[in-house]
């Protein structure tokens, strides 16, 4: 589901436009971010919890090169699901996978 799906579904659940519903959704992203700039965690019950912690420097290798370098720290975002969204996510079944017949490449040779 992407924001656009995402404001259909919840503009068809409350009633309202899906202007409305995109305004509410953007004001929300908009008070989210700026709480956690200012480094304060955003616990919605049963949902999560948004927190900013920090990582701390570590080696690591360049991939082109393989040369040792430092990563440098930085603060990242770490989400925690709540019990009511853990358990909705484990109740979910595995999609099934289909199998396609694989037909064998011709290679041009005759037996």
């Amino acid at each position: 589901m992407n924001k656009t799906e995402l404001i259909e579904a919840v503009a068809t659940r409350s009633k309202t436009s899906k202007a409305q519903t995109a305004t509410m959704l953007n004001e929300l992203i908009k008070v989210v971010q700026k709480t956690m700039a200012d480094g304060n965690n955003v616990q919605l019950v049963g949902f999560g919890t948004f927190s900013v912690t920090e990582r701390a420097s570590r080696e690591g290798r360049n991939p082109a090169t393989g040369k040792t370098m430092t990563i440098p720290a930085k603060k990242v975002v770490k989400f925690k699901p709540g019990k009511t969204l853990a358990d909705a996510a484990a109740a979910v079944k595995p999609a099934r996978a289909t199998k396609k017949s694989v037909k064998p490449k011709k290679t041009g040779k005759k037996k």
